[in-house]
């Protein structure tokens, strides 16, 4: 064979991509049919088209061979995904016990009963145990909980407020209380966190001094200002303000840990009510 065809053979057989479909259905079709008929000798032709005859034969078998081998060694079924792993911890169980203790519900503080009107004055349990159904704790900007309002009980009604003629190394905070209703006993206290430079200065209230008992002491991180009314005392239906004055340091304050409280009997029964201190507007 002469250069001139195996060249081009050879070319051609680096360039041939031989369509793998259509070559399985024409094996399919090959071992479908049945057996043809012997042909008739042919007459020998010239020996150049004889060689093109061999290497053309030699080509297709040579491709039938690598479609055979393509089809054997095909790809097999794909593996089944590996299983679900969950990184997921489990919860902890759960304590019926320790459940019970982390609500977090105060316990409620014991009082101490207004004999009727008799004007005794009524114990007032710290703000860090407040009573009723609403009360519930907050940690204030010194650490020390601090309740829930509960601005409204009856014929009782308070408010906390920061005086706007404080200063800002002077303040006043003033607990208002208004009722609908004559009071037999009260016991007012007002609670200031003691920021930084903390120092009594001095309080007041609407009704006489002579009417009642005021003390003022540190307790608890507060400096505690408390008023109790004299035995046979009685505070007439209207408002009332009870006021603590306190120096700090320069700069402001802030009255975010500041509570009160008032415990007040009157003929109908007895209110109790507590809140803490909007800021100066």
């Amino acid at each position: 064979m002469t250069d001139d065809v195996r060249d081009p053979l050879r070319e051609a057989a680096r360039n041939h991509r031989p369509d793998r479909a259509r070559m399985l259905a024409r094996v399919e079709r090959g071992m479908a049919a049945p057996s043809p008929a012997p042909r008739r000798a042919r007459t020998p032709r010239a020996w150049p088209r004889v060689a093109l005859a061999a290497v053309a034969a030699a080509g297709a078998m040579t491709a039938a061979t690598v479609v055979v081998a393509a089809v054997s060694t095909g790809p097999g079924p794909a593996p089944a995904p590996p299983a679900a792993v969950s990184h997921s911890p489990a919860a902890p169980p759960t304590d019926p016990g320790t459940a019970a203790a982390a609500d977090g519900s105060p316990s409620e503080p014991a009082t101490t009963p207004a004999p009727g009107r008799s004007g005794a004055a009524l114990s007032v349990p710290s703000p860090t145990a407040p009573s009723g159904p609403s009360a519930s704790a907050s940690t204030g900007a010194v650490g020390t909980p601090t309740p829930s309002r509960r601005t409204e009980d009856g014929p009782l009604w308070s408010d906390g407020s920061v005086d706007p003629h404080s200063i800002s190394s002077w303040s006043q905070s003033n607990v208002t209380l208004k009722t609908r209703e004559p009071l037999t006993a009260l016991t007012v206290e007002l609670r200031i966190g003691l920021t930084p430079g903390v120092k009594d200065t001095g309080h007041w209230q609407t009704r006489p001094a002579d009417d009642f008992t005021v003390t003022v002491r540190q307790e608890g991180g507060f400096l505690v200002y408390r008023w109790v009314l004299r035995p046979g005392r009685t505070i007439p239906s209207g408002e009332q303000v009870f006021a603590g004055q306190y120096n700090h340091a320069d700069g402001g304050r802030d009255a975010r840990a500041d509570v009160f409280r008032a415990e007040a009997a009157m003929a109908s029964g007895k209110a109790s009510v507590w809140g803490d201190f909007a800021p100066v507007r």
